[in-house]
């Protein structure tokens, strides 16, 4: 399952939401925009058509008795007017179409490269628009005689949006008693000057939300900040970390109460680990005497006896558990210094190559029928305690012969660096399992204390559980570490890893249980 950060999720679903609230407001913004500029070229569309009487022939004159030379002139001096006040040119013009009363041309535009269609859409839209409907009056009086036909009000003009193979035209049209006029303006401007928000919009808006994501990142991260605390402490809890705990000084009310129970539980944990460390630690000091003096009245009871008596053979079996018992109370002692981490080294320098070969010669007598190869050198020294570091030795080399197959091998190789000393001892065993017959896996679990693996593989082999979970802790008490490889089929290989430098700076007085 592919896991997503809590922050980056609140840093999209804060883009994502600021996205659609700035999109929705560029849309709606853009058509009010839209709107409010076709609105006002409307209302400058009506005032010039209502401007357009005084070049309308006198009420009750017909059209053929106008001069046909200066009516003309009027209408082109009106459509002047009109490119001087919608501020016009070539690219945007306007067209101008005014018809008489029974539908005959008066004046129209014909400087426009589409004046036809144009012209055709202006005289589509008249038609469309009825006359205007005839006053209700009272009769005149007698004396008001020689009277002219009632005055007839103008159409309220439409504003219509019509488009062509090249533009799009707004067309205002009305009709007056004697003549019908229908202007069209060119949008190529308004849709240029939409087209530049449109541009400014598309640029602001992702800027925008990269503004909000970074914004919603960072403040989230200050949110956050109290379980990145709380994760560092929870990091650092060890052996040695149980007595930190985390401020609520400046932390936010909503983290209050969990950094209070995280508190609690680590000081839970440290009072239960302080009474079990005190527990195994007074124990193995309280078994210390009695299986010193048991150990000692057994040897001294057993050089009284008969050699080759039964009373003889009971005592030397009483005697090897004594000593395994020991044995145990001691590796206990040794981890329960090492919880506490007060395990104290006796720093000297020691000659790795020298204890190596010492430990190959107890090789040779324990397991003859071994193979042993070497690959090391001389002189490989470092700080460490003597005592300690034997001890590890002998626990690798321990299970490297009672793990081993019958004619098998021992591989022993050394790499140095110019900070740490790698010791890797390997030997020909059966394949340690992925699984143990439970379920765990074996391999994390093989430093685990008092774990030997599956019963039906080892119940004939010696040992208690304790030798490479005690190995560890001294390597680590050094500030290195013992790891179990991962070997090749058919063998199992251990790498010690020691500073080379003097560990901690100082000598410390040796300490035994």
């Amino acid at each position: 399952m592919k896991l997503l950060s809590f922050r980056l999720r609140i840093a999209l679903l804060s883009a994502a939401l600021a996205g659609t609230t700035l999109v929705g407001f560029g849309a709606v913004s853009w058509f009010q925009i839209y709107n409010a500029k076709i609105s006002r070229l409307d209302a400058e569309l009506l005032n010039h058509l209502m401007r357009a009487t005084p070049n309308l022939p006198p009420r009750g004159e017909l059209p053929e008795n106008q001069g046909k030379e200066s009516r003309p002139s009027r209408w082109q001096f009106y459509e002047d007017s009109l490119s001087d006040a919608f501020g016009t040119n070539t690219k945007t013009p306007i067209a101008l179409l005014v018809l008489d009363a029974n539908g005959n041309i008066l004046y129209q535009s014909n400087s426009l490269p589409a004046d036809v269609e144009v012209n055709r859409l202006l005289l589509k839209r008249l038609q469309l628009i009825p006359l205007p409907p005839l006053p209700q009056r009272e009769p005149p009086p007698p004396s008001n005689r020689n009277v002219g036909p009632p005055f007839l009000r103008p159409r309220p003009p439409k504003f219509v949006t019509e488009k062509t193979a090249k533009a799009a035209w707004r067309i205002g049209a009305t009709k007056f008693p004697n003549a019908q006029v229908a202007i069209a303006v060119n949008l190529q401007a308004v849709d240029q000057e939409m087209v530049t928000i449109r541009n400014i919009f598309l640029v602001s808006i992702p800027g925008s939300l990269l503004l909000v994501a970074i914004g919603a990142w960072l403040v989230s991260g200050g949110a956050l900040r109290p379980i990145h605390q709380l994760t560092g402490v929870i990091q650092q809890v060890t052996v040695k970390g149980l007595d930190q705990r985390i401020p609520i000084g400046t932390t936010d009310v909503e983290f209050v109460e969990l950094i209070q129970v995280f508190n609690l539980m680590l000081e839970r944990l440290e009072r239960s680990f302080t009474q079990a460390s005190r527990f195994s630690g007074d124990a193995a000091h309280e078994l210390k005497t009695p299986l010193t003096i048991l150990q000692g009245e057994i040897e001294r009871t057993l050089q009284q006896v008969d050699p080759g008596s039964e009373v003889q053979q009971r005592l030397s079996n009483l005697l090897d558990e004594v000593r395994r018992l020991s044995g145990i109370m001691r590796k206990l002692l040794l981890l329960s210094l090492a919880d506490a981490g007060k395990m104290s080294l006796y720093l000297v320098e020691v000659d790795m190559s020298e204890l190596l070969m010492e430990m190959l010669e107890d090789v040779e007598m324990l397991a003859p029928h071994l193979t042993v190869q070497t690959d090391f050198t001389d002189g490989l020294r470092l700080q460490g305690d003597r005592d300690l570091l034997i001890q590890v030795l002998q626990n690798l080399f321990s299970n490297a012969i009672k793990y081993n197959l019958a004619n098998g091998w021992i591989k022993i190789r050394t790499h140095q660096t110019q900070t740490n000393l790698h010791v890797t001892i390997a030997n020909a065993s059966k394949d340690i399992p992925v699984r143990d017959a439970y379920g765990a896996r074996e391999r994390e679990r093989i430093f685990d204390r008092f774990y030997r693996g599956d019963p039906a593989r080892t119940r004939k082999i010696e040992g208690i559980g304790l030798g490479l979970s005690l190995a560890r802790e001294i390597a680590r008490a050094h500030h290195g570490d013992l790891t179990l490889d991962s070997t090749v089929f058919g063998q199992t290989a251990f790498t010690l890893t020691l500073p080379i430098k003097e560990v901690g700076g100082e000598r410390r007085e040796k300490v035994r249980p």
